[in-house]
């Protein structure tokens, strides 16, 4: 039986989606139940650059349908530290700013490293053991996204296979694409969507990547989020996915995306 596969976008809140993927209309304190009702994950970008609190994580829990799930960006705090084997402050305070109370609706966290980090091998094992397995009973998720071309490297192969954390897999971007099945889940950050094409991907590019994701929830569950690219046309990517898998999605007053130049990244 295959495993599940959760589709989503970068974030909630982004101007250029109201009336492209949000209704005109729809108050901005409802585009988090929207997209929820439309996808079915989210990358949190925010908690890269800010600590929250156990209240907002409640609240992000209790306003999203059973089965959704949010993935974490882990703080930039801890990732830019020269030597990743002296954040275990860091790690702690984040933490213990209120992950668990996503409850099950906690995908995964992923601990983006800067493109300027080489791989270290005994740097970032020291760093790994920092990751617990559990918090406060809440089964974690840990994730390692590398942007250097050291990190195609077995030793980091084999790190993570030893402690049960994914390679985030970053495609159709600018960054090394390290593609390695290290534990029972991937993590894919799919940033290709081009401002002409009005699903982001053209048909045949969707197709192939619905046949990709298809073929590895054979062995492992996944989570996979259309970042970056040209953002407006994000969610319509990620909803075109989601129907080529046949997840089914409540249906929505989507437009083609607006013709809005996307200067985020």
């Amino acid at each position: 039986m295959p495993h599940p596969i959760r589709i989503g976008v970068g974030g909630w809140t982004y101007a250029p989606w109201r009336g492209s993927f949000f209704p005109p209309d729809l108050p901005q304190s409802q585009e988090l139940a929207f997209a929820a009702r439309a996808l079915t994950a989210i990358e949190v970008n925010g908690t890269f650059y800010r600590t929250q609190t156990p209240a907002t994580f409640r609240k992000w829990a209790r306003g999203t349908p059973d089965g959704f799930v949010f993935t974490l960006k882990a703080p930039r705090y801890v990732t830019s530290r020269r030597k990743l084997a002296e954040t275990a402050d860091g790690v702690r305070r984040f933490l213990d700013s209120g992950l668990e109370e996503l409850g099950p609706k906690l995908g995964a966290i992923n601990w983006q490293l800067p493109p300027t980090r080489a791989f270290d091998c005994a740097d970032l094992a020291s760093f790994l053991d920092l990751l617990p397995d559990r918090l406060n009973g809440l089964p974690l998720r840990h994730a390692i996204e590398p942007r250097h071309d050291s990190f195609h490297a077995p030793a980091f192969a084999a790190l993570l296979t030893d402690r049960g954390i994914a390679a985030v897999q970053g495609a159709d971007g600018a960054y090394p694409e390290i593609d390695v099945a290290t534990t029972d889940f991937a993590y894919l950050r799919l940033m290709g969507t081009q401002k002409d094409e009005p699903l982001g991907y053209p048909a045949r590019d969707l197709d192939r990547w619905a046949t990709r994701l298809r073929r590895i929830a054979r062995d492992r569950a996944v989570f996979a989020f259309v970042i970056s690219g040209h953002k407006t046309a994000n969610p319509a990517a990620a909803q075109a996915l989601l129907q080529r898998l046949g997840v089914r999605i409540p249906p929505s007053p989507h437009t083609s995306p607006a013709r809005t130049r996307d200067t985020t990244r």
